[in-house]
């Protein structure tokens, strides 16, 4: 990566609150989030999503904003004390109340209900509250955006388009709130037009997660196709398969996210939007299939013309000479 480029990043942590912990009491809970916050600061993590919005084991449902509001204040202080603590520059903030799911819905069954304007005016006003504290007044001017729902969302098999006439009102509010802008969640799979129209409409932060993991996955599955072709099943590295039995092995990743037959639920773990298999690349045996995929096809490099059949793109960038034709630069 260039220099230009690495200074233009910086590191972002997604929806740091007490979420992992939701089956626990909230004391518990926002226990846990305030060392999650701890450390995400320590580690140099500079754009901070507070997000209390999810109820915990004792609260109530849906928690009142209020209570998630007074909840990222506190989870505001921990990461004041600890960028001051280690000399690093202050945090700015992500805030908000109507926080899509992490990773997708299960089910876009029903309307996808965008965020009101009062409703929007009503999460800044109540965190605006929490946060008029000697040690928060501060921070609160470094509070960069909010999280809003635009109405867009996937879920393990269909995508939920933009629709900016849908959010019209949404993106009117943002033109009286000079400071800030809206982050969009979920924003995987959108098509290129909809990303444009985000941005138009103020959503200038868009997060992405699955659909980056989901291209690397295809990217590796059109590999082993290939590496089929070339190869007896003997010394093939059969990463579907290996993937496949390790998701099963240890469900813990996608267990209470899929649901249906054998078959609906061989699908899932190994194509859905959601992408649950990405939790599972860093596990020695899956590593293990990569790498001998790898191997297999830097010793016997893709033909072109099966490189046409399972990765048209990059055989196109072969052609123009523009990408090596080896597995890493393939992925």
């Amino acid at each position: 990566m260039r220099k230009a480029s690495r200074a233009r990043l910086l590191l972002g942590g997604d929806h740091l609150g007490p979420n992992a912990w939701q089956k626990q009491p909230a004391a518990e809970a926002m226990a846990h989030a305030r060392v999650l916050i701890d450390a995400y600061v320590a580690a140099g993590f500079h754009k901070i999503h507070l997000d209390c919005s999810m109820s915990c084991a004792d609260d109530l449902v849906p928690l009142p904003d209020a209570t998630v509001a007074a909840r990222s204040a506190e989870l505001a202080c921990i990461a004041e004390r600890t960028a001051t603590a280690h000399g690093l520059p202050l945090p700015v903030y992500v805030i908000g109340t109507e926080v899509p799911i992490p990773g997708g819905e299960a089910s876009l069954a029903g309307d996808l209900q965008v965020t009101t304007p009062a409703a929007a005016a009503q999460t800044l006003a109540i965190h605006q509250q929490a946060f008029d504290t000697p040690e928060l007044r501060d921070a609160w001017q470094r509070m960069i955006a909010m999280v809003v729902q635009p109405g867009v969302d996937f879920d393990h098999s269909s995508v939920h388009d933009y629709d900016p006439a849908a959010a019209s009102e949404l993106a009117d509010f943002l033109e009286q709130q000079p400071r800030i802008v809206f982050e969009a969640h979920s924003t995987d799979y959108q098509r290129e037009s909809g990303l444009h129209a985000l941005v138009r409409d103020h959503f200038a932060i868009l997060k992405v997660g699955p659909a980056a993991t989901f291209a690397y996955r295809e990217a590796l599955f059109a590999l082993a196709a290939i590496e089929a072709e070339l190869l007896p099943a003997a010394q093939c590295s059969q990463l579907p398969n290996v993937l496949d039995a390790v998701m099963q092995a240890q469900p813990r990743h996608w267990q209470a996210h899929y649901h249906g037959d054998a078959a609906s639920l061989r699908l899932l773990r190994a194509f859905a939007f959601s992408d649950r298999c990405r939790y599972y690349w860093g596990l020695p045996e899956v590593d293990a299939a990569v790498a001998t995929l790898f191997a297999n096809l830097q010793a016997h490099a893709p033909p072109l013309v099966l490189l046409s059949q399972y990765l048209p793109e990059q055989y196109r960038a072969v052609r123009e000479g523009t990408l090596e034709n080896t597995p890493a630069a393939l992925v």
